[in-house]
């Protein structure tokens, strides 16, 4: 594992070009194996999930050409293989799970492996999953550590409602669905700004997609896909995140955003405590003037809230990072995450830095900000935004703090701390075997 050493107390201030959301480009690369033609893809990021998906391309004979430095990927899977008693897809990896249905349509079978799973948020079930493939025709049986999906010619087309607006589970129906012969439709689906640049994706390959951005998705599938050329969008979790950097510091942070359309609802709640964001020819910026401090309702007797579910909500993945400016800011906050069940453990660590967290369930907490804090050294879980956000408190306070245990921002975030230093920060990644 890997801790970073922050030494506090500098306002951050720099421009920032953020990389594209790891959320949509892992579900395009597994999209990728469903056609046979060429493809190229500008600004996919450098991080571990990336690594692993091109590694098991790779091994599977598909051609793969990656610049780094450039984020630009050349792919073409005209020879690719696969052979479920030999071939292993990435595992500790929740998209994994997406590899499944393009294995499905070109090989008519995909082995998954039992330990396929993401950060550590709570029971991550598979059984959406499994639900979908069974509905489209596929046939799943438990072996020894792995699941076996297989289907015994074409996907056959569906109708379906999930029982929740999964993002994974959205995904891998409209791969199903590309790959079926006909039209199947999609009920309560999964409309986050990564779901919908996954299905601009699939509409540049062939695939004819109705109800983008919405809950109702209806896939014509069955055609000839093509190849073509892919731009991703900025990543509007690593916006935000560097945005608040910027307000927490009390420092000046401008960050690139193509893409202002998806931060209404985010800029309200920065708003709530005290940042008012502005978006101007293709950038934002995060303006405090003052100290941070919670909004009073109109309703004067209930909490300022902030609560975090599935898109049009505001995104659960970035309470974490609105949890440490309530912790910095004046007065008192709640903040209520309604998807994960074991999402707000970790709070317990602010504690050390000295501030006052109040559990009052799984899913809830309130903060009790405007107390003095202290550096200290903190342990994060598995969770990307969660050592982010032990990062910002870290990065608020004047002094040497340590992030144990910080390796998932890489799994997200390329060039994290190369951009944190080119905003001020004094910086490190240090290892412990």
């Amino acid at each position: 594992m890997s801790n970073l050493i922050v030494h506090g107390g500098t306002p951050l201030r720099g421009r920032i070009i953020p990389s594209a959301n790891k959320n949509a480009v892992l579900p395009v690369l597994c999209a990728t194996l469903l056609t046979g033609e060429p493809l190229r893809l500008h600004g996919v990021p450098d991080i571990t999930d990336v690594r692993k998906i091109l590694d098991i391309f790779r091994t599977l004979g598909s051609e793969v050409r990656m610049d780094h430095e450039s984020g630009t990927l050349e792919l073409h899977h005209r020879a690719t293989t696969f052979d479920a008693a030999l071939h292993r897809l990435p595992e500790e990896m929740r998209s994994s799970i997406m590899l499944v249905p393009p294995l499905l349509a070109r090989f008519g079978v995909a082995r998954l492996e039992d330990n396929v799973k993401g950060c550590t948020l709570g029971v991550r079930e598979i059984d959406p999953h499994v639900e979908v493939f069974q509905r489209f025709g596929g046939q799943v049986e438990r072996t020894e550590g792995s699941l076996l999906v297989y289907a015994s010619g074409r996907l056959t087309p569906t109708d379906h409602w999930l029982d929740y607006a999964s993002v994974t589970t959205t995904e891998n129906f409209v791969l199903c669905a590309a790959a079926a012969d006909g039209t199947s439709t999609l009920t309560n689906a999964a409309s986050e700004p990564h779901v919908q640049e996954f299905c601009r994706f699939m509409a540049m390959i062939g695939v004819r997609i109705e109800g983008m951005g919405t809950s109702r998705l209806t896939v014509h599938g069955g055609g000839t896909l093509g190849g073509g050329e892919f731009r991703f969008d900025e990543d509007f979790h690593e916006i935000t995140t560097f945005l608040a950097l910027g307000a927490i510091t009390g420092g000046d942070v401008v960050v690139r955003n193509s893409a202002p359309g998806n931060f209404p609802l985010i800029d309200r709640t920065f708003a709530k405590f005290g940042v008012q964001i502005e978006h101007a020819d293709g950038w934002s910026r995060a303006i405090r003037s003052g100290p941070l401090k919670v909004q009073t309702p109109f309703t004067s007797n209930v909490l300022t809230k902030v609560e975090a579910a599935p898109w049009p909500y505001f995104p659960v993945d970035l309470l974490p990072i609105f949890i440490a400016l309530g912790v910095r800011a004046q007065g008192n906050a709640m903040f209520w995450n309604k998807v994960y069940d074991g999402a707000l453990g970790w709070t317990g660590e602010l504690s050390k830095f000295g501030a006052h967290v109040f559990s009052s369930d799984p899913h809830r907490l309130i903060t009790f900000g405007g107390h003095a804090l202290t550096p200290a050294v903190v342990e994060s879980p598995y969770i990307i935004r969660v050592a982010i956000a032990l990062f910002m408190v870290a990065a608020s306070i004047e002094g040497k703090s340590e992030i144990r245990n910080a390796t998932p921002i890489r799994r997200a975030h390329p060039r994290f701390v190369e951009n944190l230093r080119s905003l001020g920060v004094q910086v490190e990644w240090t290892s412990e075997e």
